[in-house]
């Protein structure tokens, strides 16, 4: 059978505090509901500085400066562990948000980011630093006063973008009437494409690949882009492309909340198995609604405010070169409509039924990336150490199936547990953040197999109270390319009608 390979990945992290004030929904509804909050009036004493969010541990592990290996060894919570980290690492790399503000006009294609002239002067400076986008600074504009920015806000409803507490400019509405246009919803979505440019070029630049021979983008964050007509339409994939020279490709939007990247990466990898497309990219864009989401858990326990970054990944799901760890899109798990929604019932739809297509036991798997949370965040928030909690479950199932015994679950656990790393955007912990991390386990490290499992909450929307969830088999090369598989099949071919030959030759004597 043809196999499409994976060929590296890229994770992006953007240090946001001002938004986490002005548009995480945490912080938005407090406005609303309870202006004068003690939580609010003392939000900025509680929120992390840039060199903080550098030199943090699971931050390090995300752009691929520290193994899970080495994170693990490192004592919890991971926020009192002093570590020296650095901006840039070999999957990406952690951005300010005074460049990134620049991204967001850069991004912008129809005039509605605006920056105070001041300002966009120092953030034309701060990104004509940055290879990847030396090139894009003149699309910087020259910026506006104050005072249009602030009539833009007072009077056209426009949302105020802010630096270090100060508004330094503004994203006007897109329409005046539609609500899927309105300033709010166009910062949003213009935050995603600006950070999944950013994971874009990452990938391209870390894997140098060309990007005009990118066939087809896939874009699955956890936004929706669109009007009142077509209100989620799409298409952030393409835009995102274009600004990345994709010269050459398509492509289109998938969603499915936290299940999303996942779903994506079964549909990659069988896009390019069949030969539809030789590389298709998967790219997702941060959420700015879930900064901050948190943040009351974390002051009540004494922790600063953890979900202060944007992330971001881009992959790259190519052909099959005889080396790139292979997709197995035939073993594939589904979490189906008649499932059930129990624990167990989940983890046997998305585990177990792909361990008994391939007539493997729990323990052939080396690694299981599930919902690859920050424990540091999820702790506080009541919901517990989200990876351990799915590999005891795991290994429950295990038990059941007797492919370990109940006295062996404690070591299979501590064997084969992943601690979580990455930020609580929604879709960016589902499963994805060990893509990086498994182009090197399974090309020159120890591991043979891993399985992604992307879940999702599918309640959130309101149309049902169904689970989601979708996984996938990751194997090691054995060496055999598409190419390879076809010259044994011919083998194959030939021998059998050499033996067909003989066998009739014998049975009428005419050999």
């Amino acid at each position: 059978m043809n196999y499409s390979t994976l060929r590296g990945a890229s994770y992006v992290l953007i240090h946001t505090p001002d938004m986490i004030e002005h548009n995480g929904t945490t912080q938005t509804i407090e406005k609303i509901t309870t202006s004068d909050s003690p939580y609010l009036a003392n939000l900025y004493d509680n929120i992390r500085r840039y060199d903080e969010v550098v030199n943090y541990a699971p931050n390090q592990t995300f752009i691929g400066n520290l193994s899970y290996q080495e994170l693990k060894q490192i004592p919890q919570p991971w926020v009192n562990q002093p570590f020296e980290g650095k901006r840039e690492g070999k999957f990406g790399e952690i951005m300010p948000e005074l460049e990134f503000y620049g991204l967001l006009q850069i991004a912008d294609v129809f005039e509605l980011v605006h920056l105070e002239e001041n300002f966009a002067l120092t953030v034309r400076e701060a990104l004509n630093s940055h290879p990847l986008f030396k090139a894009d600074v003149e699309k910087i504009k020259d910026g506006k006063k104050i005072d249009w920015i602030e009539k833009d806000i007072a009077e056209n409803h426009a949302e105020g973008l802010y630096y270090e507490r100060e508004l330094v400019g503004c994203v006007s509405p897109a329409h005046q009437i539609d609500t899927n246009l309105n300033a709010h919803v166009m910062l949003e979505n213009l935050v995603v494409k600006a950070s999944g440019v950013l994971a874009l070029r990452q990938l391209i630049d870390k894997h140098r690949i060309d990007p005009k021979e990118i066939d087809y983008v896939i874009e699955c964050s956890e936004e929706a882009c669109g009007d009142m007509n077509q209100r989620g339409g799409g298409n952030f994939a393409k835009s995102i492309a274009e600004l990345c020279g994709c010269d050459h490709a398509t492509g289109a939007d998938m969603r499915s909340f936290c299940a999303g990247p996942t779903h994506a990466l079964i549909t990659a990898a069988s896009l390019v198995a069949a030969g539809t497309h030789k590389n298709v990219v998967i790219v997702a864009g941060g959420a700015t609604a879930k900064l901050g989401m948190n943040g009351k858990s974390h002051i009540g326990k004494d922790f600063p405010i953890l979900e202060d970054v944007l992330g971001g990944f881009a992959t790259l799901i190519g052909e099959n070169d005889g080396v790139h760890p292979i997709l197995r899109h035939d073993l594939t798990g589904k979490h189906e409509v008649g499932s059930g929604s129990s624990p167990q019932a989940v983890t046997t739809a998305l585990i177990a039924s792909i361990l008994e297509k391939a007539q493997l036991t729990i323990k052939d798997i080396d690694v299981y990336s599930v919902e690859m949370q920050n424990p540091d965040i999820t702790k506080p928030a009541g919901a517990g150490d989200v990876p351990l909690a799915n590999l005891k479950m795991i290994g429950a199932i295990g038990v059941l199936r007797k492919d370990i015994e109940k006295k062996e679950l404690k070591d299979f656990v501590e064997e084969k547990a992943l601690v979580g790393w990455a930020p609580t955007q929604g879709h960016i912990p589902s499963g994805i953040p060990y893509l990086g991390f498994a182009t090197e386990d399974l090309i020159a490290g120890d591991k043979k197999r891993a399985m992604i499992v992307g879940k999702g909450s599918l309640f959130l929307g309101r149309m049902t109270n169904l689970f989601d969830g979708v996984s996938i088999l990751i194997e090691r090369n054995s060496g055999k390319t598409a190419e390879g598989n076809q010259q044994d099949l011919e083998e194959l071919v030939k021998r059998e009608v050499a033996q067909a030959l003989r066998s009739f030759a014998a049975n009428f004597s005419i050999e």
